[in-house]
Order: structure tokens, then sequence, then C-alpha cells
């Protein structure tokens, strides 16, 4: 018979404890999902090929980064980025290449990616433009993305829209007829009226304008050009109704409405659907004076 002593089996309330013990320890070891995603980019971005490894041409761009939710982006930098180069690439394309291949927290919006949602209007080179549209093939290197000024950014190239969005909809954006056709009548609009308002209806809300407006950007209460473009497409169709249509000038020529405006034709340069707003902001003023003239 053997002299030394054997271990008492463990109970079942000490093996639970045991293994919740065990788990514990390995959760803590564990990354979090923050974490890994972290760590992956950090591999992502030192596996990634740099300029000269890439076979054919390529074009670099200089991305503008802030996140103030991330210690080491709360501080504004900008981060450079080689893509390879295609023929008919936009700068939207290469955006989306260096979020896939480089850095996947690099920020931005982007939808149709065919020049009609509005959503990626960037400043990319010193100019307002819409990235979807924008060919690399037309910009000198390094190119340069930024958010669009005047705007509080988001993170990296997402800015604010909700002011421009207010904007927007305080000149009251939609069609109000003081009479509708009986049945199933058409509301009729006259192929001359249809064609005088044609461009201010290609507005797809983008932007661009207002953040290259001097004015805009000194006085937050200023409607802007892209909101007293969609009051004169309004104004301006034959079929609105005279009492809609007074109250909508009533707005316009406000203290901070359309005499803001100091027609220095930077809307209509940066506008990617090319609408003369400058001179739709013109006629506003002219038929605002006539109507208050008076003659006895």
């Amino acid at each position: 018979m053997s002299t030394q002593e054997q271990k008492p089996p463990e109970t079942e309330t000490e093996q639970d404890e045991a293994e919740a013990a065990e788990t514990e320890a390995s959760e803590e070891a564990a990354p979090t999902p923050g974490e890994r995603r972290r760590q992956e980019r950090s591999e992502r971005q030192a596996t990634a090929p740099a300029a000269e490894a890439i076979e054919g041409p390529t074009r670099q761009l200089r991305v503008f980064r802030y996140d103030p939710e991330v210690a080491e982006k709360a501080e504004p930098r900008f981060d450079d980025f080689h893509v390879p180069f295609e023929p008919g690439m936009t700068v939207l394309d290469a955006l989306i290449y260096a979020r896939d291949h480089y850095d996947s927290s690099l920020t931005f919006r982007h939808s149709c990616r065919q020049a009609v949602c509005g959503s990626d209007a960037m400043f990319v080179n010193g100019r307002q433009r819409l990235c979807c549209k924008t060919q690399i093939s037309e910009l000198d290197d390094p190119v340069r993305v930024e958010p669009l000024p005047h705007q509080d950014v988001v993170k990296d190239l997402v800015v604010d829209m909700q002011h421009f969005y207010d904007q927007m909809h305080a000149v009251d954006p939609f069609f109000d007829p003081d009479e509708t056709p009986d049945g199933m009548e058409e509301q009729r609009q006259s192929p001359e009226n249809r064609e005088y308002i044609k461009m201010a209806t290609r507005c797809i809300w983008c932007g661009a304008c207002t953040s290259s407006c001097n004015i805009a950007a000194g006085d937050n209460q200023y409607l802007g050009p892209a909101a007293i473009n969609k009051a004169y497409r309004f104004a301006m169709d034959e079929r609105e109704g005279p009492e809609k249509e007074q109250d909508r000038f009533e707005i316009l020529e406000e203290e901070h409405g359309v005499w803001r405006c100091q027609t220095q034709f930077s809307c209509t340069n940066v506008c990617p659907k090319d609408i003369p707003l400058t001179e739709h902001i013109q006629e506003i003023k002219r038929e605002a004076v006539k109507r208050n003239l008076k003659f006895w």
C-alpha cells in the first residue's frame, strides 16, 4: 500500500469555477472587434504595394483625414495613397481603391456614381467638384482631396450637410398652384416656359455652389445660391399660384436673401450641372424690383 496521499477529486462546483476562470482569461486576452480591425488595417497598410511596386502607371492621392473619435486622428492631417491608373478613372474610383486596398477606415460619401445624386461633392485640387464626374487624367499630381470648405467636418471627407438642407427647405422647394385641374386633366405648362426654367431644374443638391460662395461663408443665415436657384425654379414656373409666388418672393427679399449676393460668379463656375446660378439670382433681383415699382 502506497503511503503517498491521493488528491481528492474536484467537486462539480470547483470544476465550474475553474472553467469560468479559464474562459474569462481567454476573453480578456482576445482583442476586441475594434482592435482587430485596427490591427488588420495596420497589417494591410504595412504590406500595401508602394508606387514603384505597382505595375503600370500610378496616381498619387493626398487625402484629408480627421476623426474626432480616434485619438491618433483627432488632429487633422493628410495621408498619401498611390493607386494604379486606368483610362477613364475618376477621383471617386481612386478613393474607392484606396479605401478597399489600403485603409478601410477612409470615409467619404457616394451613391449613384453617375453625377446625379450629388453626394460626393468634395474640394479637389483647390476647387469644388463632383468626384464621380472628375477625371483623374485632368488633374495634376498629387490629387489633393479635401472636404467641402465652410462646412463642419464629421469625419475625413464627410461634412455636416444639415444647414445646407435647412436653407434649401427655407424657400419651400415644392410646386404649389392655387388651383389644380379636375379629374385626370394635366397641369399644363407651355414648352417655352419649360425651356425657360429647364436649367434650374438640374440642381442635385450637392452643395458645391454654396461651399464656394464667400457670402455664405461669412453669413450663416444667407440662403445661398442653391436655395435661391430652387426658389427661381418654382417662382418662374407659369403654373405657380400668384399667392404662393408672392410668399416666395417675400422670403427671397428678406435681409439674408437674394440681395446679399455680390455677383462673384463663383457658384456658377463650380456647378457640376452647368446651371447659370448667378444669372438666375440676377433675374430674381430684377423681378423683385419690378414687383415693388408703383406708378401713380
